[in-house]
């Protein structure tokens, strides 16, 4: 077998994980697989909480996958084989685990909020008969029943010689608890409220959480909500409503007006509007007819249309989309490798310090009595009067408590996931978080022309008349001749006609002649349209209109008269016409200070006039596809590493291979097809402008969240281990601080994607 083939026995499993909430999660989850035979591939994504696994079926198995995910102290809710079973999309179980989150957190704060109300009892005077052995039963609820997953989680992941989060959970709460019933035989100060505390704390900062994350990745859910859930099929003659399941490639499709197309198709039968703005970003519906590709899950606005189905499941427009926003989700920015390599690290070293501070109490602890009573001019909650050897153990587990690197883990993740998603929803779709990082710092962007900057398809620019017709008369009989060619430009005129709704001429004895032009008889009248040498040669006087033809064709259009009989009767020109936004999109990445280039296999008149109307800085004209590989590698030599290309995805892919980060601008059904690092879907150009702010909105989110949680625990952790820190109020600030890092990060979803000059 050659090398390159995969084997026969490779297998794809993807495994969803709810409890995999941040990147050092997912470390140790990675860490756990890699250590099992056969695996080739393997990645995680935060966002869906999915792992996807390529493994040698001969080597390991489905079980043994998820038997590794567990060891590491993580659930696996769902796995499933890719190759028998379509892929989960996480949302149900994600439901479920926020469902099972709330539960805990409701049998956990209960008795901790009666063991709070006994607590405050003597303070009042009060005193309340057996109050050690009732904290004692209530606490063992929200302690054992309620955090049980956590112990479970955090002695799974040191057998397997990992350390979660959960390890520091369990250290900080169980140890007080059993220290707290040495109370029954020797007078001591009770620590089993300390252990509900945190516990239920924990369990609070769970709940929300996974609430908040549940909000920063809904791009993805709303995505799947699009989909239709049933199709009505022409069988035998007869209407056949199915599972979307049940569609396969070749059935005919029937669809309503006011209902989502199922399935990517081809429309067979009927003419409608079709409302594509989830796949463009377009509010306006594009006219649909036979032989017209329509999207699955875009909305049919008016007429009945019979699409005959193309792509189904996996393979359609839709699921392609989820899977770029979930990659990208998932995927790493070079930012990122500073926060794993700390959070590798992170909590062995927490363990040590925690074990540190403990000895130091222990043995020095009188010595650095003056500590305590400086912080308790200031902290209420320190008490100088304390053993040395409680504050070790106080301090020993506020910092286990205080130092939990969640905050660090989703300082990363949740950014890109908004990021992304916010991206997708204005037809803007990512295909790593390397190009969201890189694109912020793009200096040079070199642009296509045809259907990039342009339409794509020429278009009737102007009409001008002799004496003898008026505009839409010249232009009526024009199109009558050039109806009999399937040239472009004689579609445009037709086109022109059709926009007008002006009838064509009744059409005989129509002739083309190549290089020259077209004539036939029109309504009984011989009528020609070509360029000036066949005029000439059929003796007709061109000079009256030659200087604006000429005028024309130096604005790169291409000028052709119309002669009526042996009569100039005037002169239509038709070219490649600029999209709308075009110029508003050069403007605003000028503002930026990213320099336009345009790249063109068109001549250099055309392209030159094309540039001077949207504000182009340079023109390389008359370039061949091979060419534009070496236009960009100069231009990265002049520049440095920071030259964006945007082209079609096709005949452009290898500049847009050779650029730092290749955009791909066209229809949405391309999609899959495009070789780029960013695809914008509908080809709108102000997309540019869109994603270069979204690239500097999310890395500023991914910065203010990384240096935030850095500070927070190179700050917290000191002053915990120098016994400052209560145990319960380091856990309610390392639930604040994780949730503070979701809530920037959902900032994004609210940023305004205009006027991008201004953010700078």
């Amino acid at each position: 077998m050659n090398a390159a083939e995969p084997s026969p026995k490779r297998q794809s499993a993807i495994l969803i994980v709810p409890g995999m909430g941040s990147d050092h999660c997912a470390g140790l989850v990675s860490q756990s697989l890699k250590r099992l035979p056969g695996i080739a591939e393997l990645s995680t994504s935060i966002a869906s909480h999915k792992v996807r696994i390529e493994f040698d079926a001969e080597q390991t198995s489905l079980a043994a996958l998820q038997q590794a995910v567990e060891q590491a102290g993580y659930q696996v809710a769902k796995a499933v084989l890719a190759s028998t079973a379509g892929e989960p999309t996480g949302a149900e179980e994600e439901e479920q685990y926020l469902r099972d989150a709330w539960r805990r957190m409701w049998i956990a704060g209960v008795p901790a909020t009666l063991i709070m109300l006994l607590m405050a009892l003597p303070m009042a005077g009060v005193a309340v008969p057996g109050y050690l052995a009732i904290v004692v039963v209530l606490a063992a609820i929200p302690v054992f029943i309620a955090g049980a997953s956590t112990h479970v989680s955090a002695w799974k992941a040191l057998r397997n010689r990992t350390a979660n989060m959960d390890v520091l959970i369990s250290l900080g709460s169980l140890p007080p608890y059993f220290i707290g019933l040495v109370g029954f035989f020797y007078p001591m100060t009770s620590f089993v409220e300390m252990a509900a505390t945190i516990t239920t704390f924990h369990l609070i900062g769970r709940y929300l959480e996974a609430r908040a994350k549940g909000r920063a990745s809904q791009a993805i859910r709303k995505m799947l909500e699009l989909g239709a859930k049933s199709a009505v099929l022409l069988r035998d003659g007869k209407e056949v409503q199915v599972p979307i399941e049940a569609v396969v490639v070749g059935d005919l499709m029937l669809v309503r007006p006011g209902e989502k197309v199922p399935s990517d198709g081809e429309v067979v039968e009927g003419n409608s509007h079709i409302d594509e703005s989830l796949a463009t970003g377009e509010s306006l519906p594009k006219e649909k007819g036979p032989g017209d590709a329509v999207i699955g899950a875009t909305l049919n606005k008016e007429g009945l249309l019979t699409v005959r189905a193309t792509k189904v499941g996996q393979d359609t427009f839709l699921a392609q989309v989820i899977d770029l926003v979930e990659h990208a989700q998932s995927s790493k920015v070079p930012i990122q490798e500073f926060a794993d390599r700390v959070t590798g690290r992170f909590v062995p070293l927490v363990l040590l310090i925690s074990l540190a501070s403990l000895v130091v109490w222990l043995v020095w602890g009188e010595s650095l009595r003056g500590v305590l009573v400086w912080g308790a001019t200031w902290l209420p909650w320190v008490n100088p009067e304390l053993s040395p050897g409680l504050v070790g153990l106080l301090s020993a587990v506020a910092v286990l408590v205080i130092a939990c690197p969640c905050a660090l883990g989703l300082a990363t993740p949740t950014a890109l996931m908004v990021g992304a998603g916010r991206g997708a929803e204005r037809g803007i779709l990512y295909r790593s978080g390397t190009a969201i990082q890189m694109f912020k710092d793009i200096k040079v962007m070199v642009l296509d022309k045809t259907g990039t900057l342009t339409l794509g398809k020429p278009v009737v620019t102007d009409c001008l008349p002799s004496a003898s017709v008026d505009e839409q008369a010249l232009l009526r009989l024009a199109a009558s001749v050039e109806y009999g060619s399937e040239h472009p430009i004689a579609q445009a005129m037709v086109e022109r006609i059709k926009e007008l709704g002006l009838e064509l001429g009744a059409l005989s004895d129509f002739q083309a002649l190549n290089g020259l032009g077209v004539q036939g008889q029109v309504d009984g009248q011989l009528i020609r349209v070509g360029n000036a040498r066949w005029m000439q040669e059929c003796q007709v006087d061109t000079a009256a209109l030659a200087s604006q033809l000429e005028t024309l064709e130096n604005q790169g259009k291409t000028a052709l008269y119309v002669s009526r009989e042996q009569q100039l009767i005037g002169v239509v020109a038709v070219a490649d016409s600029l999209k709308e936004d075009a110029q508003a999109a050069i403007a605003e990445l000028r503002a930026l200070g990213i320099q336009t280039v345009m790249l063109t296999g068109d001549n250099p008149r055309a392209a030159a006039h094309i540039a001077a109307q949207v504000g182009i800085d340079k023109v390389h004209a008359g370039v061949l596809p091979s060419g534009k590989v070496e236009v960009i590698r100069q231009l990265q030599a002049e520049y440095g590493q920071w030259v964006a290309m945007v082209g079609d995805g096709i005949n452009d892919a290898p500049a847009l291979k050779q650029a730092n980060i290749g955009i791909a601008i066209g229809s949405g059904a391309d999609v899959a097809m495009e070789a780029a690092d960013v695809i914008l879907i509908g080809g709108r150009l102000m997309g540019l402008v869109e994603a270069a702010q979204l690239s500097r909105l999310t890395f500023r989110k991914i910065v203010e969240n990384l240096i935030w949680a850095s500070a927070y625990n190179v700050a917290a952790i000191p002053i915990a281990a120098a016994g400052l820190l209560h145990p319960m109020i380091g856990v309610i600030a390392m639930t604040a601080s994780s949730l503070s890092v979701i809530v920037n990060s959902l900032q994004l979803k609210r940023a305004s994607l205009s006027a991008i000059h201004k953010t700078q």
